[in-house]
């Protein structure tokens, strides 16, 4: 039986053209910057989001949490959304690691922090507070329903910033699905901002890594804290070689993977028993809830049943779904998971 795995982006594997290009790619040692792959990938990394110069690094996580010790000291604090996957799902690392103090004001619906929030949150010069140093957005939001930041918000955040002198770092793990959702260049997303990281994984396949983009001074900062936090790798460029192959060949067909997020948003929305996200999917997550006509079932048991047909799903909640669309599932895909949804409340 095919598996259609639905829980996750992350789960994708790497196409052929980057199976080969692994094969084949020029390595070097990339600690001493001599891994020629592994360079080429900065420069065109840091080219695609219109920043100085880029740096290679193993996760999404350790990109945000180097990005945020690179930007703050010990005891200064970051701004950040209370569902930022800062926040929630890296462990603690900026304060275990960092000692750097989290402000986590709400996130609005659509993943932006208010600006008013923004400006309440920003301490006064005062001993008995730690020094705000850093705001943090995060484009697409996972946590609210994939929402992708317009560039108009992102300036004004950053002019925000500015006037205050703080520095914004954007973890852009899903950037590339903001830039197709809202049909401009990933450059217009990123420029009002001071760093940026984003994944060459989930929606783009290549198996591992991320890079983070950002200034020439602060990038020579990132590199030191991608030492000390073991981020050192050596003939990187095999694995740098798949995401040179999703830089080029991945992010025009992203908006595939919209459509047919949207394709299953439709196709569950008939079905008894289940309740879409008013407006999801935003770009290539779809969020739904069981209605009050399935108690008691739970997403735990729904999930259960869709599993004993091949059909994997991400549970968010204790009756709601995460369900997201990536290269690895076409339309009979989605076809299988609608009818599978049927078949399990049925």
């Amino acid at each position: 039986m095919q598996i259609i795995d639905l829980r996750s982006d992350t789960v994708t594997k790497p196409t052929p053209e980057m199976r080969q290009a692994m094969a084949q790619a020029p390595v070097g040692d990339d600690v001493y910057g001599e891994d020629p792959t592994v360079n080429r990938l900065q420069e065109m990394a840091a080219e695609m989001v219109g920043k100085e110069t880029g740096l290679f690094i193993p996760s999404g996580t350790m990109g945000n949490l180097a990005a945020i010790l690179a930007h703050c000291n010990r005891g200064d604090e970051v701004i950040l959304g209370k569902y930022s996957h800062t926040f929630l799902f890296e462990a603690g690392g900026i304060s275990a690691l960092g000692g750097v103090h989290p402000n986590q004001i709400p996130n609005q619906p659509d993943g932006t922090l208010d600006l008013e929030d923004i400006q309440s949150g920003i301490r006064a010069d005062d001993p008995h507070q730690p020094v705000t140093r850093l705001i943090s957005l995060e484009n697409t939001h996972n946590r609210c329903g994939g929402a992708p930041l317009t560039v108009e918000y992102t300036r004004a955040v950053g002019e925000l910033a500015r006037s205050r002198g703080l520095k914004v770092h954007l973890d852009g793990a899903r950037i590339f699905n903001a830039s197709a959702a809202l049909g401009v260049h990933a450059r217009e997303l990123t420029a009002p901002v001071d760093s940026v990281t984003f994944c060459l994984s989930k929606g783009l396949c290549a198996p591992v890594g991320s890079v983070l983009c950002g200034s020439n001074e602060f990038i020579t900062r990132a590199h030191r804290i991608r030492k000390q936090l073991g981020g050192g790798m050596r003939q990187a460029g095999i694995i740098a070689a798949a995401g040179i192959v999703a830089l080029e060949s991945m992010i025009d067909r992203l908006e595939e993977d919209h459509a047919r997020a949207k394709r299953l948003a439709r196709g569950l929305a008939e079905i008894p028993g289940l309740v879409i996200d008013p407006g999801s999917p935003l770009s290539n997550l779809v969020f739904l809830n069981l209605g009050k006509e399935t108690s008691p079932l739970t997403a735990s048991i729904v999930a259960e049943r869709l599993a004993a047909q091949g059909v994997l799903v991400g549970e968010v909640g204790r009756q709601r779904f995460r369900l997201v669309a990536h290269y690895w599932i076409d339309d009979s895909g989605i076809d299988r998971a609608i009818a599978a949804y049927k078949a399990a409340l049925s």
